[in-house]
């Protein structure tokens, strides 16, 4: 099996390639340096060119505010960018597995959303991750889309980096409680992504850590594990205005991994407690 991974300087195309290389697996990963994910003709030729079995595409245009000032940017990258990739894999007969983002529901109430939710992206950023979904599944048959949520990785700026950085200065930082999801670990989401490019279980997924927080709730964790005396003031989205809208309720329904033999991730807690020890170990903390 040969996989090609997009992306690979961000926080999970870098673990996958990592998790690749760790079981010996042949792979090249790819990002802005090696071709322009716009210009289809760049793509074609460098993807054609290693000819991959698989094809994890994790490069995106993630900026979530930035995405609703600079549209035509965002729009170019996660929807023109991924049809490029999925002509690509359509052509070699490889298969695609797509990251999307809980940003593509409206993210209200409390219930866990299915893969197969009506969508209904309420940011600018959410509606270029539907409309990539919408380039694979209407061209390809050998796809695994998997939505993913509140990202962190050893590779890359994440939330988790942010809170333990202002939380050695600050005596007391206000975070917001009424936004509910779940973290995603990148190490452990890296594993479980080589382990689906392994088999034919196509579809949609939702993959996060195990359980549900707020991000007030999660950062309260972060200050304790990292050893911070910090405190955590709950606020309301209300409080604290941001350009794009965020979901409230970002709960995705895992049951479709276990259906179909996939090791659910260990709790967020868990990956939180194993992420610290790391930026420990890398004089990162």
């Amino acid at each position: 099996m040969k996989v090609l991974v997009t992306g690979a300087k961000g926080q999970l195309g870098y673990d996958v390639v990592k998790q690749l290389n760790k079981q010996n697996i042949d792979c090249l990963g790819v990002d802005i340096d090696d071709f322009d994910l716009t210009e289809e003709a760049q793509v074609d030729k460098c993807i054609s060119q290693y000819n991959p079995d698989v094809i994890v595409h994790c490069a995106a245009f993630t900026a979530v505010d930035r995405a609703e000032e600079d549209k035509e940017l965002c729009y170019k990258v996660n929807v023109l960018g991924t049809k490029n990739i999925v002509n690509t894999a359509k052509k070699l007969d490889a298969k695609l597995i797509y990251i999307s983002t809980d940003y593509v529901f409206e993210g209200n109430g409390e219930a866990f959303y299915e893969p197969e939710h009506k969508k209904n992206p309420q940011s600018y950023y959410g509606l270029t991750k539907s409309l990539g979904e919408d380039e694979v599944t209407s061209a390809l048959n050998k796809y695994f889309i998997v939505r993913i949520s509140w990202v962190f990785g050893i590779n890359g700026n994440n939330f988790v980096k942010t809170m333990l950085k202002l939380g050695k200065d600050r005596e007391e930082l206000n975070v917001v409680s009424d936004q509910i999801g779940s973290p995603t670990y990148t190490f452990d989401l890296a594993y479980l992504l080589v382990e689906m490019a392994k088999t034919e279980k196509y579809g949609i997924y939702h993959a996060t850590n195990e359980g549900v927080c707020s991000w007030a709730d999660f950062a309260k964790e972060i200050m304790l594990l990292g050893n911070r005396n910090c405190k955590i003031n709950y606020i309301t989205s209300d409080q604290y205005p941001q350009k794009a809208k965020r979901p409230k309720n970002s709960r995705m329904s895992k049951e479709k991994l276990t259906e179909n033999g996939f090791m659910l991730l260990p709790s967020w807690q868990d990956a939180l407690k194993r992420y610290i020890e790391e930026l420990k170990e890398q004089g990162a903390l």
